[in-house]
């Protein structure tokens, strides 16, 4: 059993991520038509996850900017497995409405990667590519596991409109939250609880309260040095963000803590980071700075960033967004 590749953590900071990272490591068109997770989705996702993030696939591949950010940030091994997708007979610009990635904790307490599409999947057009070629699936319990050639990942239907993929020994340990073998998402309230607030938007994100102090340390930058910083990181309880592309770019992410105190402290630690990041930024870097608004309200830290979509795309390319989004 594989754990995740540390390349592939990054496609949760940099897929959809890399546009978080963007203004929160500077502080520190379309009608997008999104759908909640399915009820087989939901179970397929473990109950230890640390990350989810879902995209509006046809809302990123209709928009100027959210093309640039998807070719800008995309690793390389997510581009192996559009491929070999693919040549299995799936087209994701087609074929896709919605693309899930969940990070969890599982077995021997590793970091494991699933990804879940959600759409018009071809199944048995699928099925027939593997038939043809001569690939034979793994019999787990009731489901059969595809490997998928060209790439490390293996596949199979959660049902005749949703996919679950990732290395095999993911696939298995979210079927086993599938099958009720182990706990699913559905049990953890800290995720669950979050679901509403995000899931009409065309990109959203739930961060567990592990995940949020990554998150909130890696966008601080110096400022995480601070000795503030470790007075709160362990005050934070979670997060999410929601993005869309609709008359350019809209960012807001919200961080959950226990207290206003923290929350007005971490808000604190933001503007510092922003002027960090202000002291050697470039034109590009300055005005995404200058659109963004970093407060608190009671127990909750709140960021926002807006930009249109010449502004952002000048913004990939940006010293500062290279450095944030690798």
């Amino acid at each position: 059993m594989t754990i995740v590749d540390p390349s592939f953590r990054s496609i949760l900071r940099r897929i959809p991520t890399a546009a978080m990272l963007a203004a929160l490591a500077l502080a520190t068109s379309i009608q997008a038509s999104a759908a909640a997770l399915s009820t087989n989705a939901r179970m397929a996702i473990p109950y230890e996850v640390q990350q989810i993030i879902q995209v509006d696939y046809r809302a990123l591949n209709s928009s100027q900017a959210g093309l640039a950010l998807k070719n800008k940030v995309m690793p390389e091994q997510l581009k192996t497995l559009e491929e070999s997708l693919r040549k299995a007979g799936l087209n994701d610009t087609e074929d896709v409405d919605n693309l899930t990635f969940a990070l969890f904790r599982g077995k021997a307490n590793g970091l494991y990667l699933v990804g879940i599409a959600q759409g018009n999947i071809p199944e048995r057009k699928l099925l027939a590519t593997m038939k043809k070629r001569k690939v034979k699936p793994t019999k787990y319990r009731d489901s059969q596991i595809y490997p998928l050639t060209g790439s490390s990942f293996a596949f199979s239907m959660l049902d005749d409109s949703t996919m679950l993929f990732g290395d095999q020994g993911a696939v298995k340990q979210a079927l086993d939250a599938r099958d009720g073998e182990t706990r699913n998402v559905n049990y953890n309230s800290a995720i669950t609880d979050q679901l509403a607030s995000v899931s009409s938007e065309p990109i959203w994100s739930i961060l567990d309260a592990a995940g949020t102090q990554n998150m909130v340390k890696s966008a601080l930058g110096e400022a995480s040095g601070l000795a503030d910083y470790e007075t709160v990181k362990k005050r934070l309880l979670g997060s999410h963000y929601v993005m869309d592309f609709n008359s350019g770019v809209k960012f807001k992410l919200d961080v959950k803590s226990s207290d206003s105190f923290t929350a007005s402290t971490l808000s604190s630690l933001m503007r510092a980071g922003a002027l960090y990041k202000r002291m050697g930024a470039t034109g590009a870097e300055k005005s995404a700075l200058d659109s963004m608004t970093i407060d608190s309200s009671g127990s909750d830290l709140l960021v926002k960033f807006e930009s249109d979509d010449q502004k952002f795309m000048s913004l990939l390319n940006s010293p500062m967004f290279q450095a944030v989004s690798r």
